[in-house]
């Protein structure tokens, strides 16, 4: 059963409507779209780049050639053109100061009827001003980050559409703009709903981009939109994390693995957070190739842009790699029809990544589809040294918000411990 990676759109439910998307992307030299079911279903075995973050970036980017320069000119000259048309009323109420707190408290993991999310509901848009608001991210995005962004919300509808919940806030997403759209003054985009959040401060004046802090979820990993075609929106972040985990010795995986149990988040979404360190691997024991592999996976979080927005990130992170641990606990085969999926840490001086499986559907239900473990996944993306790019300190979000110990989001990693022993078969 082969995952296509053809354009397709997902169903709007009463004031919604039909946006389009195809399935993912490629980076760090791996598959991040489509899969075969097989390949979801067996060890994988894929073999990734090796190569310089330079040709990691390229691959990542190879029909995205803006700069970042570029990207912030077209960004605020889309966002100018959503803002025009819209009333005077909602331009208020989508237009904040850049360094309202409001911006930190927004975004959640959480579903739009317990966490406020600012801005604008784009399902209470007309066509037109929909239409624009999608144009603002197709801007900002790389053509494979809007294909990750649109596949996530296409999960997302396909709950709405297909699965037992009752939460009427599936598939609702907000627009807010945080300062004014500038190709000379630092301003911010944030869009997200509730398997997605989106940050992105746009710095002119820098020639900056920043996604730090972003909240990329899915659930089910696996879903058939309207079209008929599969779509798996986290098959290249997993794909990725395995061949950087394929690429370890034993000894290594002995640093790196924390039990068998999949851990929580630490630092949920729309939460304060420490950038726990120091557990697992550090990026001092790893070759020259495994550290590639590494920034691979990492640049399923920051690639979400430009390539050179992507190539000045992962230098960045490469120049203090030695400095950043990464930890890992549940399985160790890409396989999504044994066990409870998975949990990786990567956390340094600047970056802090989370990806954990959470152990439950939510109420979610789809019969015959997973939507639990490997199905539903939250991750987080921080850069504990430049989070909001230094604009506001992160408050903890309204409502139930998203902080260690909310369900399905707070706890410690591992319970193994440091150095516990991969189960046999990894």
């Amino acid at each position: 059963m082969m995952i296509r990676r053809t354009p397709s759109t997902f169903s709007a439910s009463p004031g919604r409507r039909r946006i389009a998307f195809v399935s993912v992307l490629l980076a760090g030299g791996l598959l991040l779209g489509g899969c075969t079911a097989e390949t979801a279903g067996t060890n994988s075995t894929t073999s990734a780049s090796t190569s310089t973050v330079s040709s990691t970036v390229a691959s990542a980017n190879s029909t995205d050639s803006t700069t970042t320069a570029e990207t912030i000119t077209d960004t605020a000259a889309a966002t100018e053109a959503f803002l025009q048309t819209l009333s005077a009323e909602q331009r208020e109420e989508v237009l904040y100061a850049y360094d309202d707190e409001t911006k930190t408290t927004s975004w959640s993991n959480f579903p739009v009827t317990f966490v406020d999310r600012a801005g604008l509901n784009i399902s209470e848009l007309t066509d037109e001003q929909r239409a624009a608001a999608m144009k603002v991210l197709e801007a900002l995005l790389s053509e494979a980050g809007y294909d990750t962004v649109t596949g996530i919300m296409g999960g997302d509808e396909y709950l709405h559409e297909n699965s037992t919940s009752t939460e009427d806030s599936l598939g609702q997403y907000y627009i807010a703009f945080f300062g004014d759209p500038s190709n000379t003054d630092a301003w911010a985009v944030q869009f997200g709903g509730h398997h997605l959040g989106i940050n992105a401060t746009l710095d002119g004046s820098a020639d900056s981009i920043t996604f730090a802090p972003t909240h990329l979820g899915i659930q089910p990993a696996v879903y058939t939109d309207a079209d008929g075609n599969e779509v798996q929106p986290f098959d290249g972040i997993y794909t990725s994390a395995f061949a950087f985990y394929d690429s370890l010795s034993d000894e290594q995986r002995v640093q790196l693995y924390q039990g068998e149990t999949v851990a929580n988040m630490v630092c949920a979404p729309g939460s304060t957070c420490d950038y726990p360190t120091g557990t697992g691997l550090s990026g001092s024991d790893l070759s020259d190739e495994q550290k590639q592999l590494l920034l691979g996976v990492i640049a399923n979080w920051v690639g979400l842009a430009d390539e050179e927005t992507t190539a000045d990130a992962l230098a960045t992170i490469e120049a203090s790699l030695d400095e950043t641990y990464v930890n890992w606990s549940g399985a160790t085969e890409y396989d999504m029809t044994q066990g409870d999926g998975i949990y990786f840490q990567i956390s340094g001086p600047d970056v802090y990544v989370e990806f954990a499986a959470q152990q439950g559907s939510a109420g979610a239900d789809v019969e015959g589809v997973n939507t639990s473990g490997w199905g539903h996944v939250h991750t987080i993306y921080r850069d504990p040294s430049n989070d909001y790019a230094g604009s506001v300190v992160q408050q903890e979000a309204t409502g139930m918000g998203g902080g260690a110990g909310a369900p399905g989001s707070g706890g410690a990693p591992g319970t193994g411990g440091p150095g516990s022993t991969p189960p046999s078969g990894s």
